[in-house]
């Protein structure tokens, strides 16, 4: 397989990269069986005595949905040396000021008072967690509290070589790198900025030291990073590595784009292409990850699928931010500000009655993908910081929501499918205006996939935006049929509907202008006959439905006809299209596809003549053979 032997090629790009480390020291593997750092031996010990000596869970770290949230993330500053593209925009973010970000005692502070109550894993961020210049001290008194069996910290690896042994033996036990590529040049464009070699070399130093597994984070990003799959699985043949796939998530400022996300599902329909033997691993308890591993390998693969299968049902989560915010949900825009209550001289009964009010409204789910595209929260290198938009009084409880329309130069919008709902209800329901003929002022060209047509068929008026007549029954609804109730998008289950005949008829219209309107008509134009290329394009675009509109049903077509007519008054083509199938669902996306991609063949064929022509007036004539009822435009 091609993949294969990329294996050597990484291994090699990891030690040789290792070898010119800025430390200058040498780099060797541990070899098997070699005995952990003393630290970590000694986080085995405390880890077993706690598992022995359990006590019932905190009642202010419980939710109202019965989850227990042992697991904390802090971010240590706003601050950081690269800026991706997902993480940051390029111009960067207003910083907090430094009297307003957490102080090492009230980091201190708080850390204890949430692992008194239970929590057992604090995880470092940022930022890049590595740029505070007492990180490796805030691990060493991390280390000293009493029941925190993990403490982890979250990377971009520039600095790692030169940390990451002291960290190692102030008590750091989990390490999380982030790369999102294995190819220099692209990582210099995703993070605008260099910096490639150090942080494989960061990867090789947390192999020697004995970390195990290396977790390395990768957002995948269609069109960018979606091609190296195949390398980041190679990497963990002769790595201990879990090379950890994320899903594209929407922040604030990461130009979030749908059709940027790579689902886990087809990553893993890519991988298992490659290594259909792939297995999936046991999920550990409150994880995010799905775990899979090639047998052989020497280390896994992950993939955290926040967006397309969301694990909120078993979060454990809790954040603080640089500034002192605590956030419940890592996608919600509800914030509670411990600082300001510790600041108040705020006691630890206080305290924790503003922690269990802020994890007891959490909510049982995020908002789905679509809706957090539409949300204003933080750009992620703040989701562990944030700009306050207003302080909260220090003396009674705060909770405060980013709201666009506090933040100048924004606009309110709706979402998505607030805006295709008031669409679809705000049809006039006029009575249906007489069909009017298409005038032939000149010699015709029409042409027709159907060997009965009529040269003098009936077509749309020029003016004609006639509102849409039904008949028989056709309720309307107020829900979209291809989103589930948590927002996310669904194919409908046409299983238990029986087989009818369906038929639709779709329409577009071409505005040539005179110059390409009168080639076409003459059939002088350099590309060939465009209309015959046009009706073959829209008999092929309605064969091809289903693979062009993700949740269409693929539908075995009985019939297919696209006619092509040339109006003079408007020097326009105007397109046609009949779709006829028998089955449980309609044919109306074929037919509407159909018409829309004749006209875009036809604009193609002119384009080098005209670029000032206009494609539009693509809509549904009807549709019959539904268990709603027939529609008919008039």
């Amino acid at each position: 397989m091609a993949a294969r032997p990329v294996s050597r090629i990484l291994e090699r790009l990891v030690r040789s990269s290792a070898r010119g480390c800025s430390s200058g020291a040498p780099v060797t593997q541990p070899y098997p069986g070699e005995p952990l750092q003393p630290a970590t031996e000694e986080l085995s010990r405390r880890r077993q005595f706690l598992r022995e000596h359990a006590v019932p869970f905190s009642a202010f770290l419980t939710d109202s949905f019965g989850r227990q949230h042992n697991y904390l993330r802090i971010s240590l500053t706003e601050k950081c040396n690269l800026r991706c593209q997902y993480c940051m925009p390029e111009e960067g973010v207003p910083l907090t000021p430094k009297a307003d970000l957490l102080t090492t005692e009230e980091i201190l502070t708080l850390a204890r008072l949430f692992v008194k109550e239970g929590v057992d894993k604090i995880r470092l961020t940022g930022g890049e967690p590595l740029i505070r210049p007492d990180v490796v001290d805030i691990v060493a008194q991390l280390h000293r509290l009493e029941g925190l069996q993990t403490i982890g910290i979250t990377t971009n690896g520039i600095n790692l070589v030169r940390l990451l042994p002291p960290l190692q033996k102030a008590g750091l036990t989990a390490i999380n790198i982030s790369l999102d590529t294995l190819v220099p040049a692209k990582f210099e464009f995703i993070v605008r900025r260099k910096g490639f070699h150090k942080v494989m070399e960061g990867i090789h130093k947390a192999i020697e030291l004995g970390y195990n597994p290396v977790k390395v984070n990768c957002v995948v990003m269609r069109g960018l990073n979606e091609d190296e799959l195949l390398d980041f699985v190679t990497l963990t043949q002769g790595l201990p590595l879990d090379v950890r796939f994320i899903e594209y998530m929407p922040f604030d400022g990461n130009k979030w784009n749908f059709k940027k996300m790579v689902s886990y599902k087809e990553m893993l329909d890519t991988i298992r292409q490659q290594w259909p033997e792939l297995e999936k691993l046991p999920e550990e308890e409150s994880s995010t990850a799905k775990a899979f591993k090639v047998p052989s390998f020497l280390g896994r693969i992950s993939f955290i699928t926040s967006m397309s299968e969301h694990f909120c049902g078993t979060c454990n989560r809790l954040r603080i931010t640089a500034d002192g915010n605590l956030k419940v949900c890592l996608f919600g825009n509800s914030e509670v500000s411990l600082r300001d209550h510790l600041r108040a001289g705020a006691s630890e009964e206080e305290l924790l009655r503003i922690i269990g009010a802020a994890v007891g409204r959490k909510k049982p789910r995020h908002a789905g993908m679509f809706n957090i595209s539409q949300m204003k929260n933080r750009p992620m290198i703040l989701i562990e910081l944030f700009l306050l938009l207003q302080d909260s009084p220090p003396a009674s409880l705060s909770i405060f929501s980013w709201d666009p329309l506090q933040v100048q130069g924004l606009r309110p919008r709706m979402s998505f499918f607030n805006q295709m709902a008031t669409f679809w209800n705000s049809v006039p329901q006029t009575p249906p205006l007489v069909p009017q003929w298409m005038g032939s002022g000149s010699p015709q060209r029409h042409y027709s996939s159907h060997v009965d047509s009529d040269a003098n068929s009936k077509c749309l008026s020029p003016g004609s935006r006639v509102p849409a007549a039904h008949s028989g029954p056709w309720p309307t609804s107020n829900q979209l049929t291809h989103v589930d109730s948590e927002g996310q998008a669904a194919m409908v289950d046409v299983g238990g509907k029986p087989d009818t005949e369906r038929v639709a008829v779709a329409s577009a219209v071409v505005l040539l202008g005179p110059v390409a309107f009168k080639l076409v008509q003459q059939n002088q134009l350099k590309k060939g006959d465009a209309l015959a290329v046009a009706q073959l394009a829209g008999i092929q675009a309605a064969k091809l439905t289903s693979q062009l509109i993700p949740l269409c049903h693929h539908v075995a077509l009985n019939h297919v006809q696209v006619q092509l007519e040339l109006d003079s008054t408007r020097h326009a083509a105007v397109i046609q299209a009949s779709c006829r199938a028998r089955g449980p669902t309609g044919v109306e996306m074929e037919a509407l596809t159909s018409a829309a991609v004749a006209a875009l063949t036809l604009y193609d064929m002119c384009k080098a003549v005209s670029r000032d022509i206009v494609v539009g007036e693509i809509k549904l004539i009807s549709k019959t053979g539904g268990q709603r009822g027939d529609f008919h435009r008039a």
